[in-house]
């Protein structure tokens, strides 16, 4: 959208603080962020997607962007009703619904929607199960050890909790039956690349691979990778 500005409209979905690009269209992207991230970050994406017909909808998840002053909790049982309030307004508005979602964002999705009407994924968090084990392992945290305790930190940052993994074994993600998109790098620490190929096959889908890219796509080349494979599969 060279040489245009894009109309852009902060809007709230109940308490939920959300960005809505482009001219109104009859087909639109909802737009997840992941961890650290924030609503905002779907403005590139929207340069890419709006000029071809589209709306796009971002949402801040529990305890980012501007909701990271208030009591929410980053999880998956948070953040799936908020995501399921987005996909009620977005239907609302537009007669077919895509997403565009990264990394742990991709596996709420995963959980809140039945099948999207195609699905772009950026380090995707495609089996939250085995990422919790893995990073039990790193911690030296055995089932019994966090049973017993209930959360324990870790020295890597993320906390781990009894309770969240129960949650995951006992709500299984949705077989989506629609075109999936996968760009994934061959660095990426939180999926091994073996999960993220079984997926793939499982899915039917499409995966690109940015070799010695990683989870967090942050450098030049990364984001000029990642801004082609939109335009490519949009």
């Amino acid at each position: 959208m060279k040489g245009k500005t894009m109309k852009t409209q902060h809007i709230q979905i109940g308490m939920i603080p959300a960005i809505l690009y482009g001219e109104p269209a009859q087909r639109g992207y909802l737009f997840l962020h992941g961890q650290m991230g924030h609503k905002e970050e779907a403005a590139a994406f929207a340069l890419i997607a709006c000029p071809k017909g589209y709306q796009v909808l971002s949402i801040d998840l529990p305890g980012h962007g501007e909701r990271q002053n208030r009591d929410d909790v980053f999880t998956p049982w948070t953040a799936v009703p908020d995501i399921q309030a987005a996909l009620y307004w977005s239907k609302q508005h537009w007669k077919t619904v895509s997403l565009r979602a990264n990394s742990i964002g991709a596996y709420f999705a995963m959980l809140a929607l039945d099948t999207p009407r195609r699905a772009l994924l950026v380090s995707p968090i495609v089996d939250m199960e085995r990422l919790i084990l893995t990073m039990m392992g790193w911690a030296g945290v055995s089932e019994e050890q966090l049973k017993e305790q209930g959360e324990i930190a870790t020295s890597f940052g993320q906390t781990l909790s009894w309770t969240y993994l129960c949650w995951v074994r006992e709500h299984p993600v949705h077989h989506w039956d629609c075109p999936i998109c996968i760009l994934y790098g061959s660095g990426d620490n939180m999926t091994p690349r073996h999960t993220v190929e079984e997926y793939t096959h499982q899915h039917n889908a499409k995966l690109t691979v940015l070799e010695g890219g990683e989870h967090w796509f942050h450098t030049p080349e990364q984001h000029a990778t990642l801004q082609k494979w939109e335009e490519t599969e949009v």
